[in-house]
């Protein structure tokens, strides 16, 4: 599962010290310029140039406030989605092992199982586990029929229909799972 957090954070673990920098150069440039008006009010009084200037320094003290505002908004909206991410994970791995508990998998067809819900075909199970391909047919087989599935398609959806059972925006009342027709049928 750490691949699979690495790909969808990727390259944006820089981002928030990219933009602390960026807010850093911005929060002197701000200092800067305000002592810079407070010197030009004190010397030469409130010209146009300087109550420019003042606007421009306070147009930029504004920019500071709120892109660190922002940042820190950005920063815990990131911070949630990987918590959300790690349930998400933590769940369909419940999930699965349930079912498998429920199916009664052996530990070989847990694991011939695992490599088909994430996609690998036969012939590369069959290597990594050090097993005929033919093997590794039966196994699938078997797993299919303790499931009431007749293939990897079928079986993978037990599960995605499971992880969106949930109420969905916009598609309340509009469909219910196959699991809940079973049941009321």
């Amino acid at each position: 599962m750490q691949h699979g957090r690495r790909a969808f954070f990727g390259a944006g673990d820089r981002q928030p010290v990219v933009l602390a920098a960026l807010l850093a150069v911005q929060a002197f440039a701000a200092v800067f310029f305000v002592s810079d008006v407070i010197a030009d009010f004190s010397l030469g009084g409130a010209g146009l140039h300087t109550i420019f200037e003042a606007a421009v320094s306070f147009a930029l003290v504004l920019g500071v406030i709120f892109g660190g505002l922002e940042m820190r908004r950005a920063m815990e909206r990131a911070r949630r989605s990987e918590a959300a991410f790690s349930a998400a994970s933590g769940a369909l791995g419940d999930l699965i092992q349930n079912y498998f508990h429920e199916w009664a998998l052996t530990p070989a067809e847990s694991e011939v199982a695992l490599f088909a819900l994430k996609g690998v075909d036969l012939g590369d199970i069959a290597e990594m586990r050090g097993s005929a391909p033919g093997t590794v047919r039966a196994q699938l087989a078997h797993i299919y029929a303790k499931a009431g599935v007749s293939g990897r398609a079928q079986l993978v959806s037990l599960f995605i229909e499971d992880l969106l059972a949930g109420p969905m925006p916009g598609l309340e009342g509009h469909a219910r799972s196959s699991r809940e027709r079973d049941r009321a049928g």
